[in-house]
Parts: C-alpha cells; structure tokens; sequence
C-alpha cells in the first residue's frame, strides 16, 4: 500500500508530520474504521525516512486513540470513531453568550485596539503611545538575565496572588516619596495592568443595577469595565477644575476619578475639592477610585499628590501602572486597597489569574530599589518637557486661537478644543489624508459631546514632526 505524504524538512519534526497526516485522513473519512497501516519498515522505506520517526508517529496515533494493534497482524484504523466523508456544515453553530458576553461583543466594535489601523500614519498623536526608545534596556535585560539564572524552585513554582513581597514593598515606598500615598506594603496588590485593577474592583464591590458616578467625558476602559459588570452609570461633567463635587448624587456605590490629569481634559483637581470628594463618599457611604495613570508626569511646580494621602477612612482604591512610564508590554499594575477590602480583591485577583508573572516582578522590584527606575523618570519627565514645549510653540504658531487648550500643566498629551462649527470626524478624516493621525474626545463621553476637540499625545515623537505635524492639522479647517 502505497502512502504519499509530503514532508518538509524546515518545519515541525518529521514524525509529527506523518501523526498528523494519518490523523486527517482518519478524521476526513480517507482512512476508513478497519482499515490496515502499512509496517512501519514499509512507511520507513516510501517516506524515505528513519523507521524511528514512523515509530514515534505511530505511538501518538495509538495513544490517542485513532489506531489500535493487533498482535501479529499489524496496525488498524480504530472502530468507532464515527468517521466518515464529512461536510461543513452551511451554517455555524449558534452559542449562547452569556450577559457580560453579549456585553463584550457589542463593545468589541467600539474599542479602539492596538493595531486596528491599517496604515501607520507618519505624523501620530497617539495619547497612548509612549516614549520606549528612552528606556534604559539595557539594565532592564541585565537585571532580568540575573534573576533568571539565580531563580530557585520557589520563584518559579505558584506564587501569592497580590505580588512579589519585594515589588509591593518596592512600589509602597516609591509612592510614599512621590505620590505622599500612605500605605503598607500588605496594601498593594499586583495585577496585570490598571485595566485588571479596575475589572478586579467592579466584580468585587459592584452589584447589578449599583450607582457608579464617572467623570463626563471619561477613560473609556473604566466605563466599560463599570458596564459590564451590570452598573449604572451615573456622568459628572467636568469643568476647568475637574469633578464639580456640588453635583454629585446623594448616593452611589463608587465614584471613578482622575484627579491628577483628569482623563481626557487633562484636567487638575484642587484640594478643595478632593476633600468635598471625600466627605462626599463619607456621607454616602461610597468607595472612591483614584485612577493615577499619569501622575508621575508634572512640568511645573511640584507633582500634585495623591487623593488617598488625603483618605483617613480607607474609602480610597489608588490604581497605578507601570505600562504609562516602563513600556505596555510589561503588563504590570497595582491598587492600593484599603485594609477592610484588601483579603477580598487578593482572593479575587487568584480566581481571575492566580498571580503575575514573578521573574518580571522580581526584576521590577530591583529596578526600583536600585534607584534605576526614578534615573529613568527623571530623564522622561525632561524629554516629555522637550516635546510638550514643541507642541505648545506649534499650536500657537499654527493654530492660535482657532482653539482652547487644556491639559498642559501635566501628563503625555494634551486637548484642542475646537472654537468653529466643525465635525471632529471630519478633521480626523482630513487629518489622515495629509498623513496625520489625531483622535477625537467624543467617544469619551456617555452623553453627547457639547464641543468638537482632539487629543494630541506627544511624547513619542520627535520634536520636528510635532511642528510639522501641527501644521498640517492647522490646514484641516
């Protein structure tokens, strides 16, 4: 019996090529239930191969199943495999989604991914785009190569789900110096990027139909993780000082801030009312998340501390992430929960995913506590300033008052509000046509946006494709 089977010698090993050519055969119905292998000499001898690789190939046949020997006769098709010519069927097979399912698919058009743009556009203000090239790798890879080779069994085997004690009393004493957050290195949680922290909270404190209160407009990632999750949303609009406190409702569960660079205006909350915030909270018995994406980013005057050095109730949830000053492929975040929630999100983040990945942990935690980490905010906080005073000089050159500019005083990116009468997809879509890449702040909004404006990163490009950039966009209307 004569087999041809194609092989190719630069792809998988040669062994798995034959199990699963056999395997195919047998499912497409080509090999009926009965039907004799040759010898494995035989096969060896066609496929000009060793009869060892035909050995193997057949082992993993018979031991999953589609082939049975028979003592002194050979090699057998199993019975009872339902095997048969098969045709696909015309129409799929419909599966129930379960609520958050359907939730997820309906937000699956709505979400902008990474690399959703076909065509990469030369001059991009992408807000999410952030400065690697400053990195210091090597010592990254250096301390990370030596954690590798030292990591014993225990690094390497399950770990506690709220992180590496070493990262979290790393990250406790960075944010005590930086952020005046005041906590415990048993506070911090770490999860996989701030967007777990906030799915993490809502499954925790969230029931269906509960009060959350947003900032209008807002980050669409915690709106949706909020949504999902079966809340009410409850938008607060955002004036020249952030969440007006005086508009708050009497009641909610959670209230989702960004107090430091308010996202997306950019922006700053006054202590004033951080503390209305918080005595608010206390008076309806509400939880509030700081959300501090980019607080370690401040070009004038001190860095604005945090709201939960103010909370001396622990009704404060602080997130934070590293993806805003490292680079987003590392993935790893934290909260800093209060003592009374703590035990409750730790359980919660191990039935989500056990624990993050610990070599990366360690390696962060010894980037930290080596001064490294704060060497290489230092140098970003310069370079941003750098390209922030090329954006602010073109806008005015360019643009002047043709529009309002908000969020300046902090962070990587910055709001053109646009004074005309004009459609914000219509400039984006004019925008890209000349090369330029700008996004609109609509879709920030839960209700309708009152005023056209675009959100304009800057900290990943160079300072004369920022100029050339804002001309081009100047032309758009």
């Amino acid at each position: 019996m004569q087999f041809v089977i194609p092989l190719s010698k630069t792809g998988e090993p040669l062994s798995r090529q034959i199990y699963m050519w056999f395997r195919q055969a047998i499912l497409s119905g080509t090999l009926a239930a009965g039907e004799r292998l040759p010898s494995t000499r035989d096969l060896a001898e066609q496929a000009r191969v060793s009869r060892t690789v035909v050995l193997l190939a057949y082992d993993q046949l018979l031991a999953e199943g589609f082939v049975q020997g028979v003592a002194g006769s050979g090699t057998y098709v199993a019975e009872g495999l339902g095997t048969g010519k098969q045709r696909r069927s015309e129409t799929a097979a419909t599966v129930r989604l379960s609520r958050f399912g359907k939730f997820a698919q309906g937000a699956s058009a709505k979400i902008e991914l990474p690399g959703k743009r076909e065509k990469g556009l030369r001059y991009d203000f992408s807000y999410r785009r952030l400065p690697v090239e400053g990195f210091p790798f090597e010592t990254w890879q250096r301390i990370l190569t030596r954690r590798s080779r030292t990591a014993g069994l225990r690094t390497l085997d399950y770990a506690f789900p709220a992180g590496s004690v070493r990262l979290r009393e790393a990250i406790a004493g960075h944010l005590r110096r930086s952020r005046a957050v005041v906590c415990d290195p048993e506070q911090v949680i770490i999860v996989t990027g701030s967007q777990q922290a906030l799915d993490l909270v809502a499954r925790v404190l969230l029931e269906r139909g509960d009060l959350v209160v947003i900032e209008e407009p807002h980050y669409q990632g915690a709106r949706d993780a909020f949504r999902a999750a079966g809340a009410r949303l409850h938008p607060v609009e955002v004036d020249e000082e952030g969440l007006n406190p005086a508009k708050l409702p009497k009641r909610a569960r959670i209230a989702f801030v960004t107090p430091s660079h308010q996202f997306p205006t950019g922006t700053i909350l006054p202590v004033s009312r951080r503390l209305a915030l918080l005595a608010w909270a206390k008076k309806a018995g509400a939880v509030v998340i700081e959300d501090d994406y980019d607080g370690e980013f401040r070009y004038e005057g001190r860095p604005v501390e945090s709201m939960q050095g103010l909370d001396t109730e622990g009704r404060v949830i602080y997130v934070g992430t590293f993806s805003r000053t490292i680079f987003p492929a590392l993935r790893i975040g934290y909260l800093i929960a209060p003592k009374s929630v703590a035990p409750a999100l730790t359980a919660g983040k191990w039935l989500c995913d056990r624990h993050t990945a610990t070599l990366e942990q360690e390696t962060l935690a010894e980037f930290i506590q080596t001064g490294a980490y704060e060497r290489h905010l230092r140098r970003a906080r310069r370079l941003n300033a750098l390209r922030r005073r090329a954006l602010l000089e073109a806008v005015n050159e360019y643009l002047g008052d043709r529009v309002q500019l908000t969020g300046d005083g902090s962070g990587a990116h910055v709001v053109l509000w646009l004074r005309a009468r004009v459609s914000e997809e219509a400039v984006i879509e004019r925008a890209a046509a000349k090369d330029v890449a700008v996004y609109g702040i609509a879709r920030h909004f839960l209700q309708r946006a009152r005023r056209a404006g675009l959100m304009l990163g800057y900290s990943r490009m160079r300072e004369e494709d920022i100029r050339e950039g804002v001309r081009r966009l100047a032309e758009c209307w």
